[in-house]
């Protein structure tokens, strides 16, 4: 048994791997700031002592993993490089805890959490898994064959790992605070391919996947004829249960699937996980059972009912504009009788510098839009615009403070689609708290 510190343990791959080294048995704390994160939950469920800043936390008989976010220069990280206690970044240990299984990396721009979650989900129904994933999720024991993980591409972290298997969602531009273009995000994502030992499954609608090269079998997924792996005959059911859809392999039937998400990029995230479950072997009959049980990840189209004005009340991570664009698509199959408000937070000054003219054209695919000020993040915490060059940019946009957060009540048997990767919780509790207040 090892002693863990956490550097930043509220963060959502560490809270995760916390998770994970605990069910290993191991002892675990770790430390971050005095403020309620949504992954908090799990880890005080599991008893996982957690704690303020200090040096003091540092002592002789620990391994202190450190969160991405924090420079090398925090207190605690510099206490344990000055009393030789081993440190770690995050990044460097997933890699080196994934050597100990057959490992199974899921990455892409857009997707990771769910389809994470969603093959973790699966998988586990036919091996003994470990898993990672990006919503603050972590299982591990001992009888643990394989390891399901969310690689993330920032600052091309994901190369710190040599899985066997690799699943890649698609490749768009983002990070425009790290990478230059979209040929240095290719970039990133050809060096991963070519350290996978294995395969690696791409959806090959993407046209920058379709251009990765790789030493090993490269499976691909989509919607067009030319994929290993084609889902035809999408249904968006109107009774609230789902999507059906056939798959084909290579022209020929395959089997019927049943998910309970909305949109193609939930039907995209499923044959993903189709894809790779077949070429594993899982039985057919089991892959569509686990499927059509799935209930999705953490604040990933997260849905509340607000009874007294007959709403919905969506909470999303959505913080890239096709990310905003489908999860208002996936709204509008679900509810297409309901009028769609989105509540955007934006997250980090140079990503809406970068897509603002993206995040106004896939904002405005919504009936009314209220916007929130910018968060900064731990990386960014001042930009040079504001959150009304934004608005400026977005026919009849609002924005949206505390302060008058009442003005969300005025749309009766609507969906209030929350979305943004920062702190756009605390604009949901205000909201509630609000309704609470006026119910009694």
């Amino acid at each position: 048994m090892t002693k863990y510190h956490f550097v930043g343990i509220k963060g959502t791959g560490m809270s995760a791997l916390a998770q994970i080294l605990q069910g290993l048995h191991h002892e675990v704390q770790g430390s971050d700031y005095d403020k309620r994160f949504f992954t908090q939950k799990a880890l005080e469920d599991k008893k996982i002592k957690l704690l303020p800043f200090t040096e003091a936390n540092i002592s002789s008989d620990e391994v202190v993993i450190a969160g991405n976010a924090f420079p090398d220069q925090h207190e605690e990280i510099s206490k344990a490089r000055e009393m030789g206690v081993p440190v770690y970044r995050y990044y460097d240990f997933l890699g080196m805890l994934a050597n100990h299984y057959t490992s199974v990396a899921v990455t892409g721009t857009h997707g990771k959490t769910s389809t994470t979650g969603l093959l973790s989900f699966v998988f586990k129904a036919f091996a003994p898994t470990a898993y990672l994933i990006g919503d603050g999720t972590g299982y591990g024991d001992d009888k643990s064959k394989y390891f399901i993980w969310e690689s993330c591409e920032y600052k091309r972290h994901f190369l710190h790992a040599d899985p066997d298997y690799c699943l890649i969602t698609n490749i768009e531009f983002d990070h425009s605070d790290y990478y230059k273009d979209l040929d240095d995000v290719v970039s990133a994502f050809q060096e991963l391919a070519l350290k996978v030992k294995k395969a690696v499954f791409a959806c090959g609608d993407n046209e920058q996947l379709q251009m990765i090269k790789s030493n090993v079998p490269m499976i691909y997924y989509g919607f067009n004829e030319e994929n290993d792996f084609q889902a035809r005959n999408v249904h968006f059911l109107s009774d609230d249960s789902g999507t059906e859809f056939d798959v084909y392999i290579r022209n020929d039937f395959y089997g019927h699937f049943k998910i309970t998400g909305y949109g193609k990029h939930n039907v995209l995230n499923a044959l993903a996980v189709i894809s790779f479950c077949n070429y594993m072997n899982v039985p057919l009959e089991l892959v569509q059972e686990r499927l059509a049980k799935f209930h999705g990840v953490k604040r990933r189209f997260s849905e509340m009912k607000l009874e007294p004005r007959d709403q919905i009340m969506i909470d999303d991570y959505a913080h890239h504009p096709t990310e905003i664009r489908a999860t208002i698509d996936a709204a509008r199959e679900k509810y297409p009788d309901r009028k769609l408000v989105a509540i955007f937070q934006p997250h980090t000054y140079s990503r809406t510098m970068t897509f603002m003219d993206e995040f106004a054209a896939a904002l405005a695919t919504a009936d009314d839009v209220y916007l929130c000020d910018i968060f900064g993040s731990a990386r960014e915490k001042s930009g040079k615009l504001s959150i009304h060059d934004l608005q400026d940019r977005i026919d009849g946009a609002h924005i949206l403070h505390n302060s008058m957060i009442d003005d969300l009540k005025q749309y009766q048997h609507s969906v209030l689609l929350f979305m943004g990767a920062g702190d756009i919780q605390k604009y949901q509790t205000a909201y509630k708290e609000a309704l609470e207040a006026s119910a009694l």
